[in-house]
């Protein structure tokens, strides 16, 4: 099966999918940086393109792809963001709406945050591709139950031609594991640290972490303990001594990218291309979804 991701950022999706033994044989990403990345790491070729002003679907055809993938970027939705679906890339989800009803793949698969289910963006999305022919599943994943030691919900929608909606629940859920994996799960004791810091969106949050747990979502800011920080009723220890921020190496570990990942580019580019990946197991899990199906349809 033959693979093209849009908005492909740095390749988290991508990778996953790889992972799970679909072909990527293309993608298309607007920002430099990430462009960068994806290049040093993918051989298949990535296409600098601003997407909102596609208006020829002619280059993804030929491509010849079987699915379309991709997350349109979400700070519009995000509750990281201004919450304004109008202000500009909540847009890019009917683009990627209307480029997968353009070139008809057989399947897409759609990522983006979980606020997205509030928005009539999704709904203007949802209806071009039902008009399409597309078969719809939908469900809010979180990371910690799909592979990766990371809190982190994400909406994931899935599109087949000619399927009936609701098509692909029952393996989006079964394969989903009881328990949420901890970053001592994943990593071991190889960070060197029991607790650590992880700048909190409001002081009314907490900012000190266990590896026993699952990270919180890793963010596009990575900042150090402020001085003066007061400690949080649900902060598991006080003395702050000790304690310190995940480096940047060890955040593209959370996200599940393998170690021998080729970063590029200075740290302010970093920190927001990690904190704006998809986790490399949470994609590789949803692709492992569909290979399922597809093997037990052909059964």
């Amino acid at each position: 099966m033959r693979a093209v991701d849009l908005f492909a950022g740095c390749g988290g999706l991508s990778l996953g999918f790889q992972k799970a033994g679909i072909e990527v044989v293309g993608a298309f990403e607007n920002w430099k940086p990430a462009i960068n990345i994806y290049r040093a790491d993918f051989s298949h070729p990535v296409f600098e393109k601003d997407l909102s002003q596609a208006t020829d679907y002619s280059l993804f055809s030929l491509l010849l792809p079987d699915m379309i993938i991709g997350g349109p970027p979400c700070q519009d939705f995000s509750s990281a963001g201004k919450r304004n679906e109008d202000s500009g890339r909540g847009g890019l989800t009917v683009t990627y709406a209307e480029i997968v009803s353009n070139v008809r793949p057989q399947w897409f698969v759609m990522e983006n945050v979980e606020r997205i289910l509030k928005t009539q963006k999704l709904k203007q999305a949802k209806k071009i591709f039902a008009d399409a022919g597309y078969g719809l599943s939908e469900a809010v994943l979180d990371a910690s139950h799909c592979g990766a030691p990371q809190a982190r919900k994400r909406y994931i929608l899935i599109g087949k031609l000619g399927e009936v909606n609701h098509f692909l629940d029952y393996y989006l859920t079964k394969n989903q594991s009881q328990s949420p994996m901890s970053v001592y799960d994943y990593l071991g004791n190889s960070l060197g640290i029991e607790y650590y810091y992880r700048h909190p969106r409001s002081y009314a949050r907490r900012g000190i972490f266990s590896i026993h747990e699952p990270s919180p979502t890793i963010r596009g800011v990575n900042r150090p303990i402020p001085k003066g920080y007061k400690p949080h009723n649900g902060d598991p220890v006080n003395d702050l001594s000790k304690i310190r921020p995940l480096t940047t190496e060890e955040r593209t570990y959370i996200q599940t990218f393998p170690k021998d990942f080729k970063w590029l580019g200075n740290k302010t580019e970093l920190e927001q291309i990690i904190g704006n990946a998809v986790p490399v197991n949470l994609a590789k899990f949803v692709g492992n979804c569909i290979k399922e199906y597809i093997n037990n349809i052909n059964k």
